[in-house]
């Protein structure tokens, strides 16, 4: 008898609600118009365009008109940065990020390095978050830009981003505060108004929407450049029609989402104990890495290596990451920024939870990789 699909890698990717893939299809089927356009059909998706924007708004917590589509977070991350960076460059070309961001953030950073802009990289807290101490310590009167991570797309550590806004106010400095809200979103409860961000990137996929598809929220106030040259969608700053079947998804993924917030995370908070209980009274030598957000476990069996025990889950049914689905083979950036040793490392898996898994998948979870530990060879 075939074995049930087990999937614990949401932090990757999310598989799409039944409501948002829904309101997708009529989209592409029957509203399929130009929100550009002044005809019927165009006013039919403009309604589509701007309930959508009025979801985000509200599950983010601010105005409408803070809320622009793009087309996924690594391309938020981008234009937060890169036009970030260049609308204070008069005043400085200081940044400050950490050694544990997403490789969006990362490669970004080193493209503004190769312009003459200088990056300060922290070092990460045990859990793979960045404290507030530390971002106090590298702040300098030309530091025009702090982009950290919300929550650690490996680890889960969960970064105080609003303390940081806090610091930056109270220290008098003018730097323009970024984060990559994408692991944060609907995970970790925050709202626009009182994180103190100026802006924040989101993704729809890691919360039941397509791929395809995310939003950068940019605090009224805040003067940046265009993305995209062109048209005037997006308010003049990202020209290029819209895609509209999946802004109308990720707005219903996202009203759903907030609606049931609570009750998710607790849901994903209790599944990760389970999961970590279990293992570690299964597994004495399992080790657990960082930990905060409600939807990740990163646990390492040291001397196993994490593709292998991959391999002999994914034979199971079971899908889980070595890190994230962004790094396709070698050693995690993040975890040897924790300073863990090899074998930690090398023998780490990520699992991650979404509203739709249940106590039964944990359990097929930490017996298949009890199994994998009793079977397979130590290196």
């Amino acid at each position: 008898m075939e074995k049930p699909e087990v999937y614990l890698d949401n932090a990757a990717t999310t598989r799409v609600c039944a409501e948002a893939a829904d309101i997708a299809y009529k989209v592409m089927t029957e509203c399929y118009g130009n929100p550009s356009s002044t005809h019927t059909k165009g006013r039919e998706a403009k309604a589509y365009l701007d309930t959508a924007r009025s979801q985000i708004a509200a599950a983010l917590g601010c105005s409408i008109s803070e809320v622009y589509f793009t087309s996924c977070g690594s391309e938020s991350d981008v234009w937060a940065i890169t036009r970030g960076a260049e609308s204070a460059s008069r005043r400085g070309k200081h940044i400050i990020s950490s050694a544990v961001e997403h490789d969006a953030v990362r490669k970004t950073l080193e493209e503004l390095e190769g312009r003459g802009f200088e990056v300060t990289y922290l070092s990460p807290e045990k859990d793979g978050s960045v404290s507030v101490e530390a971002v106090k310590a590298a702040l300098r009167e030309d530091t025009i830009l702090v982009t950290l991570m919300m929550v650690n797309n490996e680890t889960g550590g969960v970064t105080d981003i609003a303390a940081i806004a806090k610091m930056l106010k109270a220290a008098g400095s003018k730097a323009l505060l970024h984060t990559d809200a994408v692991q944060g979103f609907m995970k970790v409860p925050f709202s626009a108004k009182k994180l103190g961000a100026g802006m924040i990137s989101i993704s729809g996929h890691k919360i039941h929407a397509p791929k395809g598809i995310g939003a950068l929220y940019i605090k009224t106030g805040v003067k940046i450049k265009p993305l995209i040259r062109g048209g005037a969608q997006e308010s003049g700053m990202r020209a290029g029609t819209e895609a509209m079947p999946q802004i109308a998804a990720f707005g219903k993924a996202a009203e759903i989402a907030f609606s049931g917030m609570k009750d998710n995370c607790e849901k994903m908070a209790s599944l990760r104990r389970l999961a970590m209980d279990t293992i570690c009274a299964d597994i004495p030598e399992a080790l657990i890495i960082g930990g905060g957000a409600p939807h990740i476990l990163s646990v390492s069996l040291p001397g196993w290596r994490s593709e292998v025990l991959m391999n002999f889950l994914e034979a199971e049914g079971i899908y889980v990451s070595r890190s994230s689905a962004c790094k396709k083979g070698g050693r995690s950036h993040v975890l040897e920024a924790m300073r863990l040793p090899a074998q930690v490392i090398d023998g780490a898996v990520r699992i991650s939870f979404s509203r739709y898994n249940t106590e039964d998948d944990v359990l097929a979870l930490c017996s298949a990789l009890k199994r994998a530990h009793d079977t397979l060879a130590h290196r």
